[in-house]
């Protein structure tokens, strides 16, 4: 790919918000839940909390998604949007290093509002794509995106590891304490890497300045229009329900996956060195996806993932060991950035580009909804069953149903 300044500062802002997804969302969030904060719950709730936790925040970006992104297309106003949520992603994962041993109900208001600004700020982030790429570079573009929040996020963690691992060579006084200061660099990260989309991303002008309140009820009125448009344009409305499904069983398994080893009896360092794993795969396999998007189209691309998604799903539900976990997290390292990076292009190319954040606050709006349903799934089979393997082995349903729905989609409709 040609040097191309607005596309690498777009990109760089995956390689800085990815920190959270990884170290925090996926890493050391649930590790302090389970053995820190959440002192005196018993595993099997310490899951349901944390499932709440995560539910909640996705229920609250579902909520607000398509209205903010609506507002937002009326007054041109995606990067401030993007801003304002980042901003609070970026204060509240600092935050969390205040969170004293026992207090999982502040932990859980933290974590739910940090989640609330990654995901809403990644509503308004995947809007921006169609002014920095042309339809024909759109698979590569958000392949770049992905890979080099892989990258990013894999060598946070990485860095933050070692300091857990020896918080002696650091001057720490212990492991807990290199836990609460890697939420401090995750936030200063993520603040640092974002200022080149600041910078360098340009978002067309809306037209003449129009007072708030006449922007807010035009955003209103065109989201209802879209609610309409949506119903009316199939592939979209099919594309949305085949990622609805698919995606959940994606974000299920990278909130639950530490929590799942953790009830297995595996060693907390090898989760953590499982993850890393996945992060640097990741790298190099999201780019590879993008171009096998743009050879043999996003959706083979996307079947390819879930086949692997789901053969790692079947695999977890009988692992004994922890070189499988390894093993498994390996595998979804090869497909993860992938199927996010296909489904981002594959969506973008399918919705009018002047009104992309609203079309996208459906598309967050759909992923966040997906979101709340399956941890609340694996958590409520767990405490029914008493049996992690079945939990995780409930998703293999939304990958199955999500593979069907994407195979009545057609991209030149």
């Amino acid at each position: 790919m040609k040097a191309d300044r607005p596309v690498w500062a777009w990109a760089l802002y995956d390689w800085a918000n990815s920190a959270f997804a990884t170290a925090v969302l996926a890493g050391y969030f649930p590790v302090m839940f389970k053995t820190y904060w959440g002192e005196g719950l018993s595993p099997a709730d310490s899951t349901l909390r944390l499932g709440i936790a995560n539910s909640v925040a996705s229920l609250l970006v579902v909520l607000a998604a398509p209205v903010l992104g609506a507002i937002a297309d009326q007054g041109s106003a995606r990067k401030r949007f993007l801003a304002v949520f980042a901003g609070l992603g970026i204060a509240m994962t600092a935050a969390l290093y205040l969170v004293q041993a026992g207090q999982w109900p502040l932990a859980a208001v933290l974590y739910v509002l940090a989640g609330i600004g990654f995901a809403g700020g990644n509503i308004f982030y995947d809007a921006l794509i169609v002014f920095v790429a042309g339809p024909d570079r759109l698979h590569r573009v958000s392949a770049l995106g992905f890979a080099l929040g892989y990258l990013g996020g894999g060598l946070l963690f990485a860095a933050t590891a070692y300091a857990v691992d020896h918080p002696a060579a650091l001057g720490l006084a212990d492991a807990g304490m290199a836990v609460r200061l890697a939420f401090l660099a995750v936030a200063l990260w993520w603040a640092a890497f974002s200022l080149p989309l600041w910078l360098w991303v340009e978002e067309p002008a809306g037209g003449p300045a129009r007072p708030a309140g006449e922007i807010v009820v035009a955003g209103l009125r065109q989201l209802r229009n879209t609610f309409r448009e949506v119903r009316r344009l199939r592939p979209v409305f099919l594309f949305l329900a085949a990622y609805w499904l698919y995606i959940d069983g994606v974000d299920t398994i990278v909130r639950m996956a530490v929590d799942y080893g953790l009830a297995l009896g595996f060693r907390t360092d090898d989760l953590i060195k499982a993850l890393l794993l996945t992060q640097f795969v990741g790298f190099p396999a999201a780019i590879a996806f993008g171009r096998l998007g743009e050879r043999l189209g996003a959706r083979t691309g996307i079947y390819l993932a879930l086949a692997c998604y789901a053969v790692a799903t079947v695999w977890a539900g009988r692992m004994a060991a922890e070189w499988e976990f390894y093993s498994i997290a390996g595998l979804i390292g090869l497909v993860q950035g992938g199927i996010q990076a296909l489904s981002r292009s594959l969506y973008a190319s399918l919705i009018p580009r002047d009104r992309s954040a609203e079309f996208f606050g459906f598309y967050n709006m759909v992923g966040k909804f997906a979101a709340v349903l399956g941890p609340l799934m694996v958590g409520g089979v767990g405490v029914l069953t008493d049996s992690p393997r079945l939990a995780m082995l409930s998703i293999l349903l939304l990958f199955g149903l999500g593979a069907w729905l994407l195979s009545r989609v057609n991209p030149a409709r």
